[in-house]
């Protein structure tokens, strides 16, 4: 094998590491994750794991990295390809909605928890999910900015605003779906969103009507 096809390799063992170990911690929390939790989940030595991560936090810290390129891969850039404007604010809310309705993540969402969990932890992991949350609320402030300068929604709406509620309407649905029933809170997010959106927007034919 060469050199570049053992790199290659390596990655995707690391990839796939990282997979389980966002998975892991929706369930039993990014805090308590370790090296030696995550190779008995794996069913690995603890020192093949020590390769790639030399601590604790260092996988923590990779952990939320990989959480952030599964929302970009799964969430983000399938909501890209719709229409800038409204229809690019509505894809990324139902992408958010169909992620969680899949139940990818055993645990519902991993930012929504780790939100809770790290409130009151200082630190380098709290800075990272921190610097993640705002690059998130970031991009859904650029996408309804857009939607207002193409005339999709009005001059004087609150961007800020409008970026809380969707991306609130996104954490209720998860949260009260691994309590209540799930397609009912996947519903009511859709539809809260959905005529939100069909209230502020001077073309509503941009939008669904309804959801079935």
């Amino acid at each position: 094998m060469t050199i570049d096809g053992r790199v290659a390799r390596g990655e995707r063992t690391r990839t796939a590491a990282l997979d389980a170990a966002v998975a892991l911690a929706t369930e039993a929390g990014l805090h308590g994750l370790s090296l030696a939790q995550l190779a008995d989940a794996l069913g690995v030595s603890k020192s093949g794991l020590f390769a790639h991560w030399r601590s604790k936090e260092a996988l923590q810290l990779a952990t939320v990295d990989r959480a952030v390129a599964q929302w970009q891969e799964r969430i983000v850039q399938p909501a890209l390809r719709a229409p800038r404007g409204v229809r690019r604010l509505w894809a990324v809310h139902t992408a958010r909605i169909d992620f969680y309705a899949a139940r990818v993540l055993p645990g519902g969402c991993f930012f929504a928890n780790t939100e809770f969990e790290y409130n009151g932890r200082p630190g380098p992991v709290r800075d990272r999910l921190a610097e993640a949350f705002k690059r998130w609320n970031a991009f859904l402030e650029r996408l309804v900015q857009e939607a207002v300068d193409l005339g999709e929604l009005p001059a004087d709406v609150d961007v800020p605003q409008l970026a809380y509620e969707v991306d609130a309407l996104g954490i209720s649905a998860v949260m009260r779906s691994r309590l209540l029933d799930p397609d009912t809170a996947y519903r009511h997010a859709r539809q809260g969103f959905l005529h939100r959106l069909r209230a502020l927007c001077p073309d509503p034919t941009l939008l669904p009507e309804g959801l079935s």
